[in-house]
């Protein structure tokens, strides 16, 4: 399986040069994914030809969404018969739709990419709510979580984060609200041509932010207070992430694909310190991106990367039991 870090270039070249192809109409052992027990949904999902995900979301509703890093587009299958749908055409060529992630109000957060637009949809409609203007140049929005008071988004580039923060009904603040949190403390910025911040997460009390820095120590995690920033490097044990993207957290546990496969972990409470368990691969793994949960299910969208993505190229999501 490749196994290649994402450059600025790469990223620009994804998002940008590679547009017209858009046409939509170690410890702990290895486990190879089962298939489903009882369950008849489909474990294999069909995303347009030439769409070209870089994200997944999931909410309560049996739905996932993803993102189109040549058009903006996004596009949503039910997770049940594995029909699925335009849901937004995007602004069109060189624009992208990375990260995204559903809240309990029925919204849609998408991480716009190049275009340092965070856009909030009503993710039955596709109609688009708010957007808003974020970063500064050179910023590239990567990916989203949303926590029970902001939807907090990455920077790939620049050392930031951006939140989104909810009113006491879960309204959404004007422009002037946005947050924009440098990372400090133990943080490690890459060069200008490193995709630093890519994932993001909570830690299992909920109390900070778990966010992949892709370039640091090869590859690692740090855990983020959201009042100020701070960053502590999170003990892995030794473990490298250096092609993780999007994670997700259930409970302890930690989901990070690696390009190649899917890393399992289990956190401690505060997400100071995680170990790795599992080592989960699957022979239709073709450089998972991001990875969501959804019931016994983890639901990882296959981006090919370095592949160059053109009109006929075939893109999938997969999914695989929640490992044991």
């Amino acid at each position: 399986m490749r196994h290649t870090a994402l450059t600025r270039r790469g990223f620009l070249g994804l998002g940008a040069a590679l547009g017209g192809a858009a046409a939509l109409g170690t410890a702990g052992g290895t486990a190879r994914a089962a298939g489903p027990r009882r369950d008849t949904w489909p474990t294999t999902l069909h995303l347009p030809n030439g769409f070209h995900p870089a994200g997944i979301g999931l909410g309560r509703a049996p739905y996932a969404y993803f993102g189109s890093l040549l058009n903006g587009a996004i596009y949503r299958v039910s997770l049940a018969t594995g029909e699925g749908k335009v849901l937004n055409p995007g602004p069109g060529e060189g624009h992208n739709a990375v990260g995204l992630q559903v809240d309990r109000h029925g919204r849609l957060f998408v991480a716009g990419g190049w275009g340092r637009v965070v856009t909030v949809m009503d993710a039955a409609t596709g109609a688009v709510l708010r957007t808003y203007r974020v970063g500064t140049t050179g910023t590239a929005v990567d990916h989203v979580v949303v926590t029970a008071r902001a939807a907090w988004f990455t920077d790939a580039f620049n050392g930031l984060l951006f939140g989104v923060p909810f009113g006491p009904r879960g309204e959404l603040p004007a422009q002037d609200g946005i947050i924009t949190l440098p990372l400090s403390g133990d943080w490690v910025q890459g060069t200008p041509e490193q995709i630093t911040a890519t994932g993001i997460s909570e830690t299992p009390d909920k109390r900070a932010l778990l966010v992949v820095n892709a370039s640091a120590h090869g590859g690692t995690l740090f855990r983020v207070d959201p009042a100020d920033g701070k960053a502590r490097r999170v003990d892995l044990g030794g473990l490298k992430l250096p092609t993780t993207n999007g994670i997700a957290v259930r409970g302890r546990m930690l989901y990070a694909p690696r390009q190649y496969d899917l890393a399992v972990l289990r956190m401690d409470r505060a997400g100071e310190s995680g170990r790795l368990v599992q080592e989960v691969t699957d022979p239709r793994f073709d450089a998972p991106c991001a990875v969501g949960v959804y019931g016994n299910r983890l639901y990882l969208p296959n981006s090919q990367f370095p592949l160059n993505p053109t009109p006929d190229t075939r893109y999938t999501a997969v999914a695989i039991p929640v490992p044991e």
